[in-house]
């Protein structure tokens, strides 16, 4: 398939804001793609890459090579130039780097050249979100939706349930089943203001309070003695955290599928700060020899049946209590148990079957089926503990991959701060033309001036960016293609889930997650909030 017809589809899917059109246009284009070209197709329009890595930035997008004038670029091609890109490494691999992205680009036209910008950069933003890829693929194959659904979540990729349904239609969508070793999709929760909100929302008679604790999600698969540790977004980070899976390891299974977190202590008990965790998945530990790889999909492609019996399991090595200083895994959730998926079973037999096998030190803190004021209580001790809140769950439902629904249904206290913009960078895809991203800063009273925290897009309506374009253009003091520069006067009020620390900014600290709550007209940037405030919270 030519790269010019998917382009034309993601440009004809952000032209629209209906989701009926985006699907027929996606499924069109699904309809005629050749099989070898689906996973390619669905990953494209996706925003993504097939390669993780390919060692092109924006740096290398600069002197490229005028489009071409007609198309010829197939995504075959196209996939084949990432591929020998992200294999070149050592001396001379920059410029042997240069060269194959310049004769791509020279071969793309100008709006494939766009394309390809925006899939380098991460930048597509056509609106072909997963629900809507995943509907597509349902209409061009003609397979059930909820067999599609229920396929993505189970193994994690829309590209690969895309292959199945368009190849091999509802019997291949319907084998893929839960595989241990293959991370599938986290649960989700969705929010509530408070506790009694979140008692509202939440569906099911019978409520079970887990810890929203401060750490990373992590999903981990054993068998036998292979483990593997995946992240939310389905990364393998086995290598970079050992002692979580020597926890596993040493548990009484032979095979499990456990949800959890992964976080730091300290020598009282309590969470270090959450970029110690995050520090973690970001590079290779070697302080501690990796475990076994993971097995590959045809390790685990034997029926999990066929594993040995409890009776033949050797005994499994006394489990040592939670060591400060090192990542610990809590859990809250088992999927899989010794040859047993338990992914539809409703959560109160999930959580027994989890008790068994895992000692209380490696638990999440849980309080069960409590009223209110018992939940408000509980979450006043979580917060106060360095956590981030609580999580009040249905012990009648299933595990739900991939889902945010009542299920589960968290609920944190909302920090906020009234800082000062500082700059504000142009958008891009359905923002473009408009002022999007804010530079936060906030009052230095030592120098007078303001100090930069961090930047958000979020939480902005299309109202809220007309009128901080105009806003900010009034308020211009310089600007680059990319950033302008204002007077900073205008405050803003931003809610953030933290603070960590930052080497990044020079007051030291960064907001995590932070999102544009309204406007302060009524304040001057003489009253924002100052660092000092800033580093007491943190």
């Amino acid at each position: 398939m030519l790269l010019a017809e998917l382009v034309t589809t993601s440009q004809a899917v952000a032209a629209t804001g209906s989701r009926l059109a985006k699907r027929e246009a996606l499924a069109a284009l699904l309809r005629r793609c050749p099989p070898g070209d689906v996973e390619i197709a669905v990953t494209y329009l996706a925003g993504d890459l097939r390669q993780r890595r390919t060692g092109v930035g924006w740096a290398g997008l600069r002197g490229l090579p005028a489009p071409a004038e007609s198309p010829t670029l197939t995504l075959a091609t196209v996939d084949a130039a990432f591929e020998r890109a992200s294999r070149l490494f050592g001396e001379g691999s920059a410029t042997a780097r240069a060269a194959v992205v310049a004769d791509l680009f020279g071969r793309a036209t100008a709006h494939e050249q766009a394309f390809l910008r925006g899939l380098v950069s991460g930048d597509v933003r056509q609106g072909a979100l997963d629900a809507a890829m995943l509907d597509a693929v349902a209409a061009a194959a003609v397979v059930p939706l909820p067999d599609v659904r229920r396929a993505a979540m189970l193994c994690g990729s829309t590209a690969d349930v895309a292959v199945a349904a368009l190849t091999g239609g509802t019997e291949a969508v319907r084998a893929l089943g839960l595989v241990v070793g293959r991370p599938i999709r986290p649960m989700l929760a969705s929010s509530a203001p408070d506790v009694a909100a979140a008692f509202a929302k939440a569906a099911g008679d019978a409520l079970v309070l887990d810890a929203k604790l401060d750490g990373i999600r992590i999903q981990v698969h054993r068998d036998g003695e292979q483990v593997a540790v995946f992240t939310r977004s389905l990364d393998d980070i086995t290598g970079r955290l050992p002692e979580v899976a020597d926890v596993v390891r040493a548990l009484p299974v032979r095979s499990a599928v456990l949800d959890g977190e992964a976080m730091t202590l300290d020598g009282s008990g309590r969470p270090r700060p959450f970029q110690d965790t995050a520090s973690r998945t970001a590079r290779q530990h070697t302080a501690t020899p990796p475990p076994d790889p993971a097995p590959t999909a045809e390790a685990t492609a034997t029926p999990i049946g066929d594993l040995s019996s409890p009776a033949e399991v050797p005994a499994e090595p006394a489990l040592a209590a939670p060591v400060p200083g090192t990542v610990t895994p809590f859990f809250f959730d088992v999927l899989h148990l010794d040859g047993e998926d338990l992914i539809d079973r409703p959560l109160r037999e999930r959580l027994a079957r989890l008790d068994a096998v895992v000692p209380p030190p490696y638990r999440v803190a849980r309080v069960p089926d409590v009223g209110v004021e018992e939940g408000r209580r509980f979450f006043a001790d979580m917060v106060a503990a360095g956590q981030e809140g609580v999580v009040v769950k249905s012990l009648s439902a299933p595990y739900e991959a991939g889902r945010r629904g009542a299920a589960w249904v968290k609920v944190k206290p909302r920090h906020t701060l009234d800082l000062v913009v500082l700059a504000v960078e142009w958008g891009s895809g359905r923002r473009q033309g408009w002022l999007s991203n804010i530079h936060l800063g906030a009052r230095d009273p030592a120098s007078g001036g303001f100090v930069m925290l961090g930047k958000t897009f979020k939480g902005m309506t299309d109202e809220m960016l007309a009128w901080q374009t105009d806003r900010f253009l009034g308020l211009e003091v310089s600007r680059t293609s990319y950033v302008v520069t204002v007077r900073p006067e205008q405050v803003v009020e931003i809610a953030f889930d933290g603070l960590q620390r930052s080497t990044r900014y020079p007051g030291g600290v960064a907001l995590r997650f932070a999102r544009v709550v309204r406007y302060r007209d009524d304040k001057t940037a003489a009253e924002a909030d100052t660092l000092d405030t800033v580093r007491a919270l943190l």
